[in-house]
């Protein structure tokens, strides 16, 4: 059986599955580059170079005067979250579980920086954002 756009159903879902699978190397890509762009500015600073993922975990249950990323983001990054202000949704941060994340530079940068300074007061440091991705990347 044929769909209107001229394949099965079965084809149509193989070149999707492809397509997802396809972008999947895209994300890692991403979040290597942003962790080498911040080991070069560590190394740069004379700071150490590795990130912990024990480290991005401590950092994103960490809690500063009741705010913390759970606190938007539920305990678990697997859930659908909500802004603590807003009451808007936030999807899922684990890439296995939402496939969107991770996989746009700007975005990473973006709400690194904002969520950070509603969260910790300040911007996080090459160290921390490195710490926080490699984390993340691993959910």
């Amino acid at each position: 059986m044929s769909s209107r756009y001229g394949c099965s159903r079965y084809r149509c879902l193989a070149v999707l599955c492809a397509g997802l699978l396809y972008s999947l190397p895209a994300a890692a890509d991403v979040v290597q580059d942003l962790l080498d762009e911040w080991r070069t500015e560590l190394r740069a600073a004379g700071d150490k170079t590795a990130f912990s993922a024990v480290a991005g975990r401590t950092a994103w249950y960490r809690d500063i005067a009741g705010r913390s990323c759970p606190s938007c983001h539920t305990d678990s990054p697997h859930k659908s979250g909500r802004h603590a202000r807003t009451g808007k949704v936030i999807e899922p941060m684990a890439p296995s579980t939402n496939p969107q994340r991770l996989t746009d530079r700007q975005h990473i940068n973006k709400w690194l920086k904002r969520n950070c300074k509603w969260t910790f007061g300040r911007e996080c440091t090459a160290q921390e954002k490195g710490d926080i991705l490699t984390w993340l990347s691993q959910q």
